[in-house]
């Protein structure tokens, strides 16, 4: 099987960006990833001509949001915007005609119950219209992060489990973040489809830092510190749609899929 692989780009025209790597999906923000101000479309045609654009041109489209959500803190001044601005996103993203939409698993403080967090991002999800799939990310620091490591992922499956739109939830693996996050690279996509049932998105990174430092920085295939052959394997195992969030213009990105299409992805 030949695996769907595109990259995240710049969010004006998503269209000449997957035309200039030639791939059929790409993934954006919408506005300003370290903003609570609200979705801002940059696209001249508006959201109904990039949902016809991208549909003309038989490209998917997913959303990232912004860096800033995080539904599982137990601090109100940010769960409750976060939450607002989770629907937000959700219906921006609709909106376009997006596949999915990226959110990072967020955290509580040193001193709360991670149970806590779980239990927040149950009432999320129950709080949230999601019209279009929700991608839980792993993430790779952060003292209590809710998906840093596995049994974390874990808790927060089996609290939003319970929910109604359980079903509109699937798992958005980064390599980078498993990586320097500490979770065994050789087992991380059964570890991980043993908790969540599904891996419905790939961010296919290298990553700059060692094992389990905890440090987000994403480096180009081949150029970072995880082991090649490891990298590909897990993409090949994962069997999903492939987003790359690695450094450089188009032909860096181009060179990454050659990469990852000589190791048969």
């Amino acid at each position: 099987m030949t695996l769907r692989i595109g990259a995240h780009v710049e969010q004006t025209d998503p269209i000449a960006e997957a035309t200039a790597r030639d791939v059929p999906l790409v993934q954006f923000f919408l506005g300003n990833p370290q903003s609570y101000k609200g979705p801002v479309l940059a696209y001249e045609g508006g959201a109904a001509g990039l949902r016809a654009d991208a549909e003309a041109a038989g490209v998917d489209l997913y959303v990232h949001a912004p860096y800033l959500i995080n539904v599982a803190t137990t601090n109100n001044r940010q769960r409750i915007p976060s939450r607002k601005l989770l629907q937000q996103h959700v219906d921006a993203a609709a909106e376009i005609g997006a596949k999915g939409l990226i959110v990072h698993g967020g955290h509580v403080t040193d001193d709360d119950d991670p149970a806590k967090g779980f239990d927040n991002w149950r009432k999320a999800v129950e709080a949230t219209d999601l019209k279009l799939p929700l991608l839980i990310e792993n993430t790779a620091g952060g003292t209590n992060a809710m998906t840093r490591y596995l049994d974390r992922i874990a808790g927060v499956w089996e609290a939003i489990s319970s929910t109604e739109q359980f079903d509109r939830v699937g798992f958005c693996l980064d390599t980078c973040h498993a990586h320097a996050g500490g979770n065994p690279m050789e087992t991380i996509v059964d570890d991980v489809l043993a908790i969540t049932g599904r891996i419905d998105l790939v961010h296919c990174n290298d990553s700059r830092d060692a094992f389990d430092s905890g440090a987000d920085r994403h480096a180009n295939l081949g150029a970072g510190q995880l082991d090649p052959d490891l990298l590909a394997s897990v993409v090949r195992e994962a069997g999903a749609p492939v987003v790359l969030e690695t450094p450089g213009p188009a032909d860096a990105h181009v060179a990454d899929i050659a990469w990852l299409r000589e190791r048969g992805v």
